[in-house]
């Protein structure tokens, strides 16, 4: 290619001329991870944060050893879900992850800062790397399952964890806006791109459930979700409500408490990969 640099690890393009280097990363030899499955958005404030608790903390209760890794540096949000107060903290061995107390093993950024306000000011690829530490130099034991809750968009962290990391699969995230809809195309063509599977698509913001009469309410527009999924031959589809409860028990730290089962036929897929 005319504009190629001849560096494939900051490069997401297929090309004949691409370096066959394996830029995957080693887990920590006292870690055991099965499945790895990342939690993408094309665009930020779409919730991809509270479906990556919600899918954590059904995994959890389904009774898979869940982990749950905060790839999002910049804007950390899963330890305040999760109401953690304690440190991580680091041995001879590795970097010892904050158990939630549902059972999820979780690590943060926000989890070896001295202040949880603290400014992460680092540019890309000091992010990236950080990112692919978490996988290296933390200890997860012995988990079913891993989730990432990744950055949104497809820049550097993006492409660091689908190259570095055994990503089994991934659940996108969209609102019902058609605008997103044309993100999410996005999410799907990169993930082809990268050669990972597209597993679940979530739709958060779906609908109003009216306490009344239970009717659903389609306050920001049709959903496009079926649409998507047939179209890129995705199987899994979730709606999640507009609920005030769940950003309260995020505010709260209590994600955990939460109650719906919008997700769990994601869970058990996972459980029968």
């Amino acid at each position: 290619m005319a504009d190629c640099n001849h560096d494939c690890s900051s490069c997401g393009k297929d090309c004949a001329e691409r370096e066959t280097t394996d830029f995957s990363a080693k887990l920590n030899k006292y870690s055991s991870v099965g499945k790895v499955i990342a939690v993408v958005s094309g665009k930020g404030g779409v919730g991809k944060s509270l479906v990556s608790s919600l899918l954590a903390a059904s995994a959890a209760r389904a009774g898979l050893k869940t982990a749950l890794l905060d790839a999002d540096i910049t804007g950390p949000s899963i330890p305040r879900a999760f109401g953690l107060k304690e440190k991580a903290f680091a041995t001879e061995d590795g970097i010892i992850p904050v158990k939630s107390k549902g059972g999820v093993d979780v690590m943060s950024l926000n989890l070896l800062l001295e202040n949880d306000t603290d400014p992460v000011v680092w540019r890309g690829p000091i992010i990236a790397g950080a990112v692919k530490q978490f996988w290296t130099d933390v200890i997860w034991q012995d988990e079913d399952v891993m989730f990432i809750d990744m950055p949104p968009g497809t820049g550097d962290v993006t492409l660091t964890v689908f190259q570095s990391l055994p990503v089994d699969g991934i659940v996108i995230v969209s609102t019902p806006q058609e605008l997103v809809g044309m993100i999410v195309e996005k999410a799907v063509k990169m993930a082809d791109l990268m050669h990972i599977p597209v597993f679940a698509l979530v739709e958060n913001m779906s609908y109003v459930e009216c306490p009344d009469c239970g009717k659903r309410i389609e306050v920001f527009g049709k959903s496009h979700m079926a649409e998507l999924a047939a179209k890129y031959g995705i199987r899994n589809t979730a709606s999640l409500p507009v609920k005030p409860e769940l950003a309260e028990l995020c505010d709260e730290g209590r994600i955990e408490e939460f109650e719906g089962d919008w997700l769990e036929g994601i869970v058990n897929e996972i459980k029968n990969m």
